[in-house]
């Protein structure tokens, strides 16, 4: 019997930490099926400490340390082939990032890596992405996190320019996005969209998933420019409980994903789209494919 592969990766982002199984079943010549085992998510916002103190607070260094020490038991207990540990905006920008790492491997044995914003990028414009798209189609990647938006112009399915821009949902609701973040954003679209027919977006992160799953729109799907209008009109005239207990958000997507929103349409009108197809595949996807590819050329060490 064909169990297939198992791997695991740990996505620290500025508003949540994930951790995801995965099984790899290769089927001969055929294309090879990943599985989603679990997903585990600890809503640690690490970005709201960062974003207005420049640190990760004593207590929330304690969450996180209790919560990789946790992961890694699960890991132990999974047993996959490897995993890699990837951490994104808040440990970047956090000046207690590099300790905080240290900390967690003498405490933990996990390995962090803090990822620029190019690797993210190019992590979460995985296979899983690709196969959802045309290559006669140009498009946008918009990544939305908590601390930043990671940007990409996709052609004949491949990247060709991307670039992180300091603009993320926990950064817009503490109000620490200046109007310059904002220009530097629409000209860099408006410059690298000029010479090229961008037809549609792509996007991810959790609150456009949210957003599509309350569309009733399946996985792979597209979302229109004004339906998101919409649904964040319907949301807004929400206060925070209502939004918890009426339209089922979770309490640390409730209070950020109307800012979210704000950066997928305004990275959608200037680079004139007005549909946004939805793979709901982020980070932590990535990481399972490059592990898998790594494995399969045998640049991988088993680590578990």
């Amino acid at each position: 019997m064909n169990t297939g592969l198992r791997f695991a990766a740990i996505d620290i982002g500025s508003n949540a930490i994930r951790l995801l199984f995965a099984r790899i079943i290769e089927n001969g010549d055929d294309k090879p099926f990943l599985i989603k085992e679990s997903l585990i998510r600890m809503p640690l916002r690490l970005g709201q400490d960062v974003f207005i103190d420049g640190e990760i607070s004593a207590i929330n260094s304690e969450k996180f340390l209790k919560t990789l020490n946790g992961f890694k038991d699960l890991i132990n207990a999974y047993e996959p082939i490897s995993y890699r540990a990837c951490a994104t905006a808040a440990m970047r920008n956090a000046k207690n990032g590099q300790d905080l790492v240290a900390s967690v491997k003498l405490k933990t044995n996990i390995k962090i890596e803090i990822i620029d914003g190019s690797e993210e990028a190019t992590l979460i414009l995985s296979k899983n992405i690709n196969q959802y798209l045309k290559v006669s189609t140009n498009y946008i990647h918009i990544d939305v996190g908590g601390g930043s938006t990671e940007l990409s112009i996709i052609n004949k399915n491949k990247a060709k320019i991307s670039r992180s821009f300091p603009i993320g949902s926990v950064r817009l609701l503490e109000g620490k996005v200046n109007e310059a973040s904002w220009q530097q954003m629409r000209s860099w679209i408006k410059d690298n969209t000029k010479n090229i027919n961008v037809n549609k977006a792509i996007g991810s992160g959790g609150n456009i998933n949210k957003i599509a799953s309350m569309l009733g729109k399946k996985k792979g799907k597209h979302v229109e420019f004004d339906q998101i209008k919409e649904i964040i009109k319907k949301i807004k005239i929400k206060n925070y409980d209502q939004r918890i207990t009426q339209l089922g958000l979770r309490p640390d997507r409730a209070d950020v994903i109307d800012y979210a929103s704000k950066i997928y349409l305004r990275c959608m009108k200037w680079a004139g789209v007005r549909k946004i197809l939805v793979p709901q595949s982020g980070l932590a996807d990535g990481i399972i494919e490059e592990l898998y590819d790594k494995y399969k050329t045998d640049q991988l060490i088993k680590v578990c």
